[in-house]
């Protein structure tokens, strides 16, 4: 039987010390090829002007960038300690001229409808307080033909690769917000609810052992 879901955090990431940690983990993901680029270029999304929901230390959507030819980037995040993180990133890529980090919530996206060629985000999902209300927000920005890619963790994952996921994240001060994320996570039943009551056009859910995936494309006018 799988366990109810604890809703993990509604404010991201906050604090300089925890920011730092996080951003530790997540370049061990980078150096070790497991951040999820390949994934969203393999969704269709590999021109124009991309929004990035969530970004954290920005590592993904910096990937992004690198593997890309004259794309920009939009990077939208509640936490403004994560937002500058992402900023001194992107400053090491040397990719300031391509992305530019937003503060505010998902749910209340400052952009005018039809913005984006382009929205992906992974490992916010669980963060989001009300997540249909984002999903919308997602469908809302992307343009006519545009795509979307949603991933995260998910909660009903067996014992052995969830410890697995332990065991390899690294540093050890970060393995407590690993299990709370995991215990937050939806299970692909209930991502096919969410996904069902928005208005996402053309969802595809599909999963693996340790996560969830939602893409489609907005209908051409």
């Amino acid at each position: 039987m799988v366990k109810p879901r604890v809703p993990e955090t509604e404010s991201g990431i906050t604090g300089e010390f925890t920011c730092e940690v996080y951003n530790d983990l997540q370049r061990g993901l980078r150096d070790r090829g497991w951040i999820e680029t390949k994934d969203v270029i393999k969704a269709g999304i590999t021109f124009g002007h991309a929004l990035e929901v969530g970004p954290g230390p920005g590592y993904l959507g910096l990937e992004w960038l690198k593997a890309t030819e004259g794309t920009i980037l939009t990077g939208l995040d509640i936490s403004a300690d994560m937002i500058a993180v992402a900023e001194r990133n992107a400053g090491e890529y040397q990719l300031e001229g391509r992305v530019n980090y937003v503060e505010s919530p998902a749910g209340r996206m400052p952009f005018p409808d039809g913005t984006f060629d382009a929205v992906f985000t992974n490992g916010s999902l669980h963060e989001w307080a009300e997540p249909v209300e984002v999903m919308d927000e997602i469908a809302r920005v992307l343009k006519p033909g545009g795509r979307y890619f949603i991933s995260d963790m998910r909660r009903d994952m067996n014992p052995l690769p969830k410890w697995l996921l332990h065991m390899n994240c690294k540093p050890k001060e970060i393995r407590p917000g690993l299990t709370t994320s995991i215990n937050a996570a939806y299970t692909p039943a209930e991502l096919r609810g969410l996904v069902n009551a928005s208005r996402l056009p053309n969802p595809e859910v599909t999963s693996n052992v340790i996560g969830l995936k939602c893409q489609g494309c907005a209908p051409q006018m």
